[in-house]
């Protein structure tokens, strides 16, 4: 056994848990922040049967895209603002680590 711990942005969870539902396979969802830009984020605990690890981060990968986005900045210099930061946000940091023991009672 796996467990699949992904960091994804709050906007990919509706697709990536559709996703999970329809390939019967389940997550437990935690709201999390993240320390850069502030904003919230899910992290899935998915506990997984080895030989399913890649067909799951193939979804996540699949349903948690990389985009561009403005940030505006909260800078100023004299009385003129500075221009909003192009960023990407959005994609998934996934991490697998081994399960020497699951339980589900």
């Amino acid at each position: 056994m796996k467990l699949i711990f992904a960091i994804i942005n709050d906007d990919d969870y509706r697709g990536i848990s559709d996703a999970l539902i329809e390939r019967e396979i389940q997550a437990t969802r935690l709201s999390s922040t993240g320390s850069f830009l502030k904003a919230g984020n899910t992290t899935l605990l998915i506990c997984i049967d080895d030989e399913k690890v890649d067909e799951t981060i193939e979804l996540i990968h699949a349903h948690c895209k990389r985009r561009k986005q403005l940030l505006p900045t909260t800078h100023t210099i004299g009385a003129f603002s500075t221009y909003p930061v192009e960023i990407n946000v959005g994609g998934a940091t996934v991490f697998v680590t081994d399960v020497e023991r699951f339980e589900k009672f």
